[in-house]
């Protein structure tokens, strides 16, 4: 059987398939490009099937999309508690220990975690609008993953949570607040001993491209769903002109907040974000690079 490598999730797949068995993404489409470079990731076909172990998961639904897992009896899946739809009753449950509790709550980071052991279905849903995207991961494989965007990951898949690095300070004294622009914690999802599927939620559209090594790239921060650990990341601060006076220096209020990624390696943006609304003026930062024009 001839194979094609997924414009999408980069893996070898079936060239006659309606849609890639992998990630779901259609097959028999033109990719979407813009001119800057960025690729619309399409949405997972209502009824695709995704293959994983003996096991496979079929997405249903456009606008809130239900992932529908039947797993077989050696295949396991894990998702955070408040996501689980419906389950048989044969599907085994139980809970899944995480690390840093206490901190875990203070960041609101999901503090229970689910294992769902096969035989048997479970399905899951995020519940608001947006897209599933499957992310297949081969062994040795790590991907960042934009805090609150995890919708579930198959048994073989490690997890873990790091502190993004990214904040910056407004006010002074007792007035003094920090901000994430991008979350205070990231998720870095990681396949070890074999491959395994990660599913993520994202509001509105994705868009995925490549950064070559030594190519840079600015962004919303709250923008970022996923990148590979290999593309790095920093706060970029913008000053612009006003009224034919210059702001030279980073403690002026008037400022875009950005950030700044490295290739190489992929990255994928999410097109409903929050971009970061206060004027007030920067006390103190994270490693920055700024731009004045």
């Amino acid at each position: 059987m001839s194979t094609y490598i997924c414009r999408y999730c980069r893996q070898p797949s079936d060239p006659n398939a309606p849609t890639c068995p992998l990630c779901g993404a259609p097959v028999d489409i033109r990719s979407a490009v813009s001119d800057s470079g960025w690729v619309e990731q399409p949405p997972v076909k209502d009824m695709a099937r995704l293959q994983f172990g003996q096991s496979h998961c079929q997405i249903a639904g456009t606008t809130v999309p239900v992932a529908e897992f039947s797993l077989a009896p050696n295949d396991w899946i894990y998702f955070s508690h408040h996501v689980l739809l419906w389950t048989e009753p044969n599907t085994r449950l139980s809970t899944m220990s995480m690390k840093g509790g206490w901190n875990r709550k203070l960041a609101g980071l999901p503090l229970m975690m689910v294992e769902a052991h096969g035989p048997g279905h479970v399905a899951l849903s995020d519940n608001h609008a947006g897209e599933v995207v499957a992310l297949p991961l081969q062994r040795g494989q790590q991907m960042w993953v934009r805090e609150h965007r995890f919708l579930t990951a198959t048994g073989n898949i490690r997890y873990d949570w790091h502190s993004t690095g990214v904040w910056y300070t407004t006010g002074s004294g007792d007035d003094q607040e920090t901000h994430y622009p991008m979350g205070q914690f990231g998720d870095v999802f990681g396949a070890h001993q074999a491959p395994g599927m990660l599913l993520l939620h994202a509001p509105g559209n994705v868009f995925i491209r490549d950064l070559q090594p030594g190519q840079h790239l600015l962004i919303q921060p709250s923008s970022l769903l996923y990148r590979d650990v290999s593309v790095q990341m920093h706060l970029h601060l913008e000053y612009p002109r006003n009224m034919g006076f210059a702001f030279w220096h980073s403690r002026w209020s008037y400022r875009n907040v950005l950030l700044r990624l490295t290739g190489p390696g992929r990255v994928a943006v999410q097109s409903v974000y929050s971009p970061p609304e206060d004027t007030e003026v920067i006390s103190s930062h994270s490693y920055a690079t700024t731009h004045h024009w």
